[in-house]
């Protein structure tokens, strides 16, 4: 069987709003990357999305880094539409950060330092460790409550099995809890981490598949696990190192990451964790995930920041930059030179470009009836 990498699953509550970006599911490509007419809500502009996943199969493929690409045309001509579709094939472990060009002209924080925190929300960190795990098929979950309320706490047992052995476990108050919160019943195949306690639902036993007539189409059917009930696993985290970064360098750690107060992170925070993640690359704990980050109207960025940028895409943790703009030949900011889209001419140089052509009729009405 598969290991199942208990990081990979997910708490699926999210609510989803509807914008205007929001049924884009992918670039709509073919196996051989040839663009269909209307797939995963894209219509029209087929050369765009062609360059975009063939740029995409390298970025897959580890074989492009350090390289930006230019998404440019006129106003509405799916070039955030493209952008979010090259986020949505990458898959969930692959970091993608987005920002429109006049988000980095705050008062807080230097432009510099906010167009760095991009960059590192954009770099993937994937972090193996092993641990120590309980996995089988839950035959039965009997919870003891109390007659009297106010009295002694829950108390439990768990029958769990694989296809070789069986065993009781007793249940504290905790572990009862996560029990509920997951909605674990017998026929469900679940792992439990014995450091943590954090349960992982894996699916149901095929051996219950027949138990109902009426089945989600989110039930997902395993195999009930062999050999002994314990194990040791490879359990893979993903984090970003702008993560670290903020968990490290703040007093008050990780609650910087809901607030969103990050504020200015030091240089020596991120030299010592460059260096660790480097030591980590090395003893094979962990691997760099180079992901995409995404800048709108990139012609709003000033003389700094490109340079900044230049420098940035020289370095070997650089992410693939993808920046999108609908002017013609304009001023670049903080100048009084004119060039092609308001970039100096020695970034321009190492840009690759797509550009996207206005809808016809026909595709406008495809639009609208979709």
């Amino acid at each position: 069987m598969a290991e199942v990498k208990l990081s990979e699953t997910r708490d699926l509550t999210r609510i989803e709003r509807i914008g205007a970006h929001s049924h884009i599911r992918g670039l709509g490509l073919d196996s051989s990357l040839e663009p269909r007419a209307v797939s995963e809500g894209m219509v029209g502009q087929a050369a765009a999305r062609k360059a975009a996943g063939v740029i995409l199969q390298m970025i897959r493929d580890g074989k492009i880094a350090g390289r930006a690409v230019l998404l440019a045309g006129q106003p509405g001509t799916g070039k955030t539409a493209i952008a979010m579709g090259m986020a949505k094939s990458l898959g969930l472990e692959t970091p993608f950060a987005m920002l429109a060009g006049s988000e980095l002209f705050s008062l807080e924080m230097s432009k510099t330092e906010a167009l760095m925190q991009a960059f590192r929300k954009a770099i993937g960190v994937r972090i193996k460790e092993e641990a120590e795990v309980i996995e089988g098929e839950v035959v039965e979950v009997q919870i003891d409550r109390p007659a009297v309320a106010g009295a002694a706490s829950k108390t439990g047992k768990l029958t769990l099995k694989t296809t070789e052995m069986e065993t009781v476990y007793d249940l504290g108050a905790k572990m009862i809890e996560a029990l509920g919160k997951e909605k674990v019943q017998s026929g469900d195949v679940i792992a439990i981490d014995k450091a943590s306690g954090k349960i992982t639902k894996l699916g149901r036993s095929f051996s219950r598949s027949r138990d109902y007539d009426a089945m989600g189409p989110q039930t997902k059917f395993v195999q009930c696990p062999d050999g002994e009930l314990q194990k040791r696993k490879e359990v893979v985290h993903c984090v970003t190192l702008h993560e670290i970064d903020v968990i490290n360098s703040r007093t008050q750690g990780f609650l910087a990451l809901f607030t969103g107060d990050t504020g200015e992170i030091r240089a020596e925070v991120r030299e010592q964790i460059d260096t660790k993640v480097a030591e980590w690359r090395e003893e094979g704990k962990a691997e760099i995930v180079p992901g995409v980050l995404f800048i709108d109207e990139v012609h709003m960025l000033d003389i700094e920041c490109f340079s900044f940028l230049n420098r940035a895409l020289e370095n070997e943790m650089a992410p693939i930059l993808v920046v999108a703009t609908n002017r013609g030949i304009t001023t670049i900011r903080g100048t009084n030179y004119k060039s092609p889209h308001g970039i100096p001419i020695d970034l321009l140089d190492r840009l690759l470009i797509i550009t996207t052509q206005p809808y016809t009729e026909d595709e406008i009405r495809e639009h609208c009836r979709h």
